[in-house]
């Protein structure tokens, strides 16, 4: 139905009452009032004759040039074009609101890592504020009692111990640590004297047969090198400082890496268990010594960082209550740490001479401390009184390594020139073995064996002061770079682990007593 008067199809269709004609309805209200009647009849007709028509929408027809191919692929253009710039405008939108919200995340992450920063550290101050007030009532006595020494007197003076630093506050070694000390080194005393060689160590025949077992890279390829080690005998695991800040905590048994230590900055120099708890040492070129404990699931979280030397920090050694450990450093001191709270109860120096600490042991009674030195000297020290008590010369070049026998007797010390051992009971030197460049010297646990890591492995069978001490086995040190680092004897010295200037961890033993170990395991827990 179209208009009366344009014949188009209306858009507000409405009908006059008196005609029945059909109009859109602003053509017929304009005409109704300019002229006041039908523009078809021209009946008189008023906007009251006119009635509204409710229709649907009305959709009206294309154009001309929609009708046309031609024409209609230009529309199509048209609308691709439209489509386009709209994508273009929503992809600069999404890629500026993607910005926003990766500037806002990160804002976000950095502020949180503040946060968590700065709790640790309220924590752990207000952790070392305890134990300093707990402490302090001692400090007098352990002042007055290093002051009557003629060598080894604590480090920090009196500015250093009352200045506001808190962490350079030392209180002293307390009598009632001394006491727990002398006690352990009684107890330990007289059950050395029944000490007995286990029926379950490794022979003479079976060391000379070892060979390498396997190789395990652990640590990163851009900067190899394992410089320590440690073995916990009791978990057969083996931690490994290396070159690139990290320690690897690596189950032997099942060749499977249980954890990987991250925090120091640079190096690792030295790493220690603590008995045989899930307790680790670590002391690096960053000058800080780190406390890690096992947060469950093999998972190890760093408990304290240690920051009281002043220079690059070489080793750590534990006390045999596992109470206590030592840090020796290139600032010319070592510390004397309790275990639990991380504070450092003494920091001494020799006050005769200022020289570096290369390397560090206790005596296996726990009341002798030995330390290797940059000046080729190896220093004996009375743990009660931080006295120097002895010290050993002819080395050339810095100590790099020192290791006292099970018995008690002999200190093993490593230098450029080889291995030196020493007689504790006279103060004298009674064998050397010519290893060039010596880096690691250990007894095995039973001080039966000792292990030189320098440009190949050699193991000897130990012997009294004037016996000869019989080159067992000299294993090639596999690496490549002529330098083993560090030598480690396993439980019941049943394989020997390597750590050298590359990445790998090599394990050498007798073949087939891996698998031999492993059908027995299986037995028992069949």
């Amino acid at each position: 139905m179209n208009c009366a008067i344009s014949g188009e199809v209306p858009l507000e269709p409405v009908v006059s009452t008196k005609s029945g004609l059909l109009f859109e309805r602003r053509l017929i209200e304009r005409h109704i009032s300019d002229y006041g009647k039908c523009p078809v009849t021209d009946e008189p007709l008023t906007i009251d004759d006119i009635v509204p028509i409710k229709t649907g929408k009305i959709i009206k027809p294309k154009t001309l040039h929609t009708a046309s191919i031609p024409g209609l692929l230009g529309t199509f253009q048209n609308e691709w074009d439209g489509l386009m710039l709209s994508n273009f405008a929503l992809e600069q939108q999404l890629h500026t609101a993607r910005q926003e919200l990766s500037h806002a995340l990160y804002q976000h992450d950095s502020a949180c890592r503040v946060i968590a920063r700065l709790k640790k550290e309220r924590d752990e101050a207000r952790q070392l504020l305890a134990e300093v007030e707990r402490h302090i009532p001692a400090a007098p006595e352990a002042v007055t009692a290093n002051a009557a020494l003629s060598n080894g007197k604590r480090a920090a003076g009196e500015e250093g111990e009352l200045g506001p630093d808190v962490k350079k506050l030392c209180p002293g070694i307390s009598a009632e640590i001394i006491t727990e000390l002398a006690d352990c080194n009684a107890a330990l005393s007289q059950k050395r004297k029944k000490r007995q060689i286990p029926q379950t160590l490794a022979s003479l025949d079976a060391l000379e047969r070892f060979t390498q077992l396997s190789s395990h890279p652990l640590h990163k390829a851009n900067k190899p090198g394992i410089s320590s080690m440690d073995i916990l005998h009791s978990k057969d695991v083996i931690a490994t400082g290396g070159v690139d800040a990290t320690v690897v905590l690596f189950d032997r048994p099942s060749g499977q890496i249980l954890s990987t230590l991250t925090g120091h900055s640079k190096k690792v120099t030295s790493v220690k268990f603590v008995g045989d708890s899930d307790i680790v040492l670590t002391a690096s070129a960053d000058k800080t010594v780190r406390i890690w404990r096992d947060s469950g699931e093999g998972k190890y979280a760093c408990g304290h960082t240690l920051n009281d030397h002043s220079a690059e920090v070489r080793a750590v050694t534990v006390h045999a209550t596992n109470k206590y450990f030592v840090s020796a450093s290139l600032d010319s001191t070592w510390c004397f740490y309790d275990m639990s709270s991380g504070l450092c109860l003494a920091k001494v120096s020799d006050d005769s001479e200022k020289v570096d600490y290369t390397a560090a042991a206790f005596h296996p009674d726990g009341l002798i401390l030995g330390t290797g030195t940059s000046r080729s000297v190896v220093k004996i020290w009375d743990v009660k009184s931080q006295a120097n008590v002895a010290k050993f010369d002819g080395h050339t070049g810095e100590v790099t390594s020192i290791s006292f026998s099970e018995n008690g007797y002999f200190l093993a010390t490593a230098a450029e020139d080889g291995v030196r051992l020493w007689d504790l009971r006279k103060l004298r030197n009674f064998k050397t073995f010519s290893s060039a460049d010596a880096n690691s010297v250990e007894f095995d646990p039973s001080g039966s064996y000792l292990g030189i890591a320098a440009s190949d492995i050699r193991v000897y069978q130990t012997a009294s002061v004037k016996a000869e001490w019989n080159l067992i086995k000299t294993l090639p040190d596999l690496s490549g770079t002529g330098r083993a680092t560090c030598v480690k004897f396993g439980p019941d010295a049943k394989y020997i682990a390597v750590g050298s200037r590359d990445r790998n961890l090599r394990i050498f033993g007798l073949p087939g007593e891996d698998r031999a170990n492993a059908d027995d395991d299986s037995a028992q827990d069949s």
